[in-house]
C-alpha cells in the first residue's frame, strides 16, 4: 500500500497529537533550578502551530501596566533581527532560512515539519536584506525606511567596529565599510570567515563584538535536534565561535549550546551571555530553554546531556566524558518558548530597576500544549546575576482564536532607551516606552 503526501501528513498530525501527558503551570519551566519531569518520547513529536495571521488594523500587543506601545516600522518583510548603530540609526535583518542542498531536505518527517512551519509563518523566501530605519524627528516612528544591504545570504547578526559593518550570513562572517549616515552599502562584501552551513538545520548567526573591538563571537546552532543526522554534520556547531578580527583566525570559545542565538554582554560584570533553544521530543516540559554566562572553553552539555548532566538517552552512542564535563545553565526561560531575542537594559528611558537585566524575545511554541512564549519577558538582575521571577513586558501576541498575530524576535534599545521588538510574523518593529514619560527622544 503507498501512502500519498497528504495522506501521510494527516496521519503524522493525528499521531502527534497524541500520547502527551498533560503540561506542567508553564512558571515551573523558569528559573535557577526549573522543575525537570520525567522525559515522555513518542514516534512522531507534538505539534500544536498557532497559524500566522498577522495584526488586524489598529491593533497592538499589550504592554505591560505602565508602558505603551507604538509601530516604529511596519510593512517589513520578516524583520528578525535588529542593531543600533552609533547615530541611532537601527538596522533591521529581514530574512529567512536559506534554501537546503541538494540531499539535505530530510525525509518524510522533515517535508511534513515544514508543512507546519509553513503554516506558522517561517517558510517564506528570504529577503537576504538590512534596512536601515531612522527617527529623525524622534516622535518614535521611522519616517526613513531604506534598503541598506541587499543580496546577501539569510543575515543575521550584525557589529558595527570602527568603519567596518561585519555581518553574518547562514554561511561566513562578511565585512563591509560604513561611513556614518550613509542610507545605503553598495560596496561588495569582504568574506572575514567561514561559518558551519551545509543542510543549517539551525540557520540563524548572531553576531556580537567584544569591548575593544578586537574579537567576533558568533552563535552556531546544532544540524539537527539530537544528532540524529550524525556528528560529522555537528563539527563546530551546536556552540560560540571566536573571531579573531585582525587575522580572520576562528576557534569553538563555548559548546554544547544547541542553538546559541541572543548574544549580550551584561553590563555590570562584562560577562557574555547567551540564550539557547534547547531540544525537543522529550514531552511539553523538557526540556526548558535558557540564558546562561558563558564560561570561556565550557560544554554545555548537548547532545549527551541537558541542564547540566541529566543523559538524554536517546542519544547514539553515549558519551559519559563529555556528560562529566557538563555544566548547568544559570536560568531557564520555559520550555519550547523559543527564546531568541537576549538584551540587557541601558539608559534612562525605563525605570532604574529594569537597567542591567535582561530583555528576551520569546518566538513562541510549535510543540506544547498548551503554547507556551509569544511573549516579551523581563529578568531582573543585580550584581550580574538573575534576581528574581520573569516578568511579562510585552504580550498580546496570541489572538483569541490563539493563532498569532506576530511572534516577537530580536530585541534592542534605541538611543532614547526605548525598547524595540521585531516581530516576523506581523512584520513589524514595535516600541515601547513607560507611558508616564515622553515617547520622543
Amino acid at each position: 500500500m503507498t501512502i500519498r503526501p497528504a495522506a501521510a501528513a494527516v496521519l503524522f498530525l493525528a499521531l502527534a497529537a497524541c500520547g502527551s501527558a498533560p503540561a506542567l503551570d508553564p512558571a515551573a519551566g523558569f528559573g535557577p533550578n526549573p522543575t525537570l519531569p520525567e522525559p515522555q518520547t513518542s514516534i512522531f513529536p507534538r505539534v500544536n502551530v498557532a497559524e500566522a495571521v498577522g495584526w488586524p488594523a489598529g491593533q497592538t500587543p499589550v504592554p505591560a501596566s505602565g508602558f505603551r506601545v507604538q509601530a516604529f516600522a511596519s510593512g517589513l518583510d520578516h524583520p528578525r533581527w535588529l542593531y543600533r548603530l552609533p547615530n541611532g540609526d537601527i538596522l533591521v535583518a529581514e530574512t529567512n532560512a536559506p534554501p537546503k542542498p541538494e540531499g539535505k531536505e530530510g525525509g518524510l518527517r522533515a517535508w511534513v515539519q515544514g508543512l507546519f512551519m509553513k503554516k506558522a509563518g517561517a517558510k517564506a523566501p528570504s529577503a537576504n536584506r538590512i534596512t536601515l530605519l531612522r527617527d529623525a524627528d524622534g516622535d518614535g516612528t521611522a519616517e526613513t525606511k531604506t534598503a541598506f544591504l541587499e543580496n546577501l545570504t539569510s543575515p543575521f547578526g550584525m557589529a558595527l567596529v570602527g568603519d567596518t559593518l561585519y555581518v553574518a550570513n547562514a554561511d561566513a562572517v562578511v565585512a563591509f565599510p560604513y561611513r556614518t549616515g550613509q542610507t545605503r552599502i553598495n560596496a561588495a562584501p569582504r568574506r572575514v570567515t567561514p561559518l558551519p552551513a551545509g543542510r543549517n538545520h539551525h540557520w540563524t548567526k548572531s553576531l556580537v563584538a567584544s569591548a575593544d573591538g578586537a574579537r567576533l563571537y558568533v552563535g552556531v546552532g546544532s544540524n539537527s535536534n539530537i544528532g540524529e543526522n550524525g556528528l560529522d554534520e555537528e563539527v563546530g556547531r551546536a556552540a560560540i565561535h571566536e573571531i579573531d578580527i585582525a587575522t580572520g583566525a576562528d576557534r569553538v570559545f563555548a559548546s554544547g549550546l544547541r542553538n546559541p542565538v541572543g548574544l549580550a554582554w551584561q553590563p555590570d560584570s562584562g560577562v557574555l551571555w547567551v540564550s539557547v533553544n534547547e531540544r525537543d521530543e522529550l514531552g511539553n516540559d523538557l526540556v526548558p530553554d535558557y540564558m546562561t554566562s558563558v564560561t570561556p572553553g565550557g560544554f554545555y552539555g548537548w547532545p549527551w546531556s541537558y541542564y547540566g548532566q541529566i543523559v538524554d538517552a536517546r542519544v547514539e552512542p553515549p558519551n559519559p566524558d563529555m556528560v562529566a564535563r557538563a555544566l548547568k545553565p544559570d536560568y531557564a526561560l520555559g520550555s519550547h518558548t523559543a527564546s531568541l531575542g537576549l538584551t540587557f537594559g541601558e539608559g534612562g528611558l525605563f525605570p532604574a530597576r529594569y537597567r542591567g537585566g535582561a530583555f528576551v524575545g520569546q518566538h513562541g511554541s510549535w510543540n506544547r500544549t498548551p503554547r507556551n512564549g509569544y511573549r516579551v519577558i523581563f529578568v531582573p538582575f543585580v550584581g550580574g546575576v538573575p534576581a528574581g521571577r520573569p516578568e511579562d513586558i510585552l504580550t498580546g501576541f496570541l489572538n483569541d482564536r490563539d493563532q498569532a498575530m506576530g511572534r516577537p524576535v530580536g530585541v534592542q534599545f534605541d538611543a532614547a532607551g526605548a525598547l524595540l521588538v521585531a516581530d516576523d510574523v506581523g512584520n513589524v518593529v514595535w516600541r515601547v516606552t513607560p507611558a508616564a514619560k515622553s515617547a520622543s527622544r
